[in-house]
């Protein structure tokens, strides 16, 4: 009895382990391709400018871009990666909030601002601003 509790719980570590693994490798593997997928798709559609344009034309957005661009190099962000930016995404928003919300600004149903507002008060105001950074990165391509 005891051997087999013994191996049950080496078994449920292990299987624990390994989703944890998934989890931490996948999440990122994910968020890189897909955000290499779609910047070369925007760049080679032209998209890309137009982005940057509606970007550079809205105030409030541009507020953004500035405040990311002035803290792109700030040392002391929340996080520097997609895939780092892709997990607490998926943590502090969960999977079928974002699901959501992506379906609900593709279709028009939420405005860039209450997009913001959605991401305001479920991140902190460090996680934002460097989400901002890691979107000025990839908008800019720095």
């Amino acid at each position: 009895m005891k051997k087999l509790l013994i191996g049950l719980l080496i078994f449920v570590v292990f299987i624990g382990g390994g989703l944890y693994a998934v989890y931490y490798f996948g999440t990122e593997m994910a968020a890189d391709q897909v955000v290499e997928s779609v910047t070369e798709d925007m760049e080679t559609t032209g998209e890309m400018d137009r982005v940057r344009t509606y970007i550079e034309s809205d105030p409030v957005l541009s507020g953004y871009i500035e405040e990311a661009k002035a803290a792109k190099d700030d040392e002391d962000l929340a996080f520097t990666t997609r895939a780092e930016a892709t997990r607490v995404m998926v943590q502090k928003v969960g999977i079928g909030e974002l699901q959501q919300i992506q379906a609900d600004a593709e279709s028009g149903n939420l405005s860039e601002q209450e997009v913001i507002q959605k991401l305001e008060q479920s991140l902190t105001e460090e996680e934002l601003k460097a989400l901002k950074v890691l979107a000025y990165k990839e908008i800019y391509g720095e």
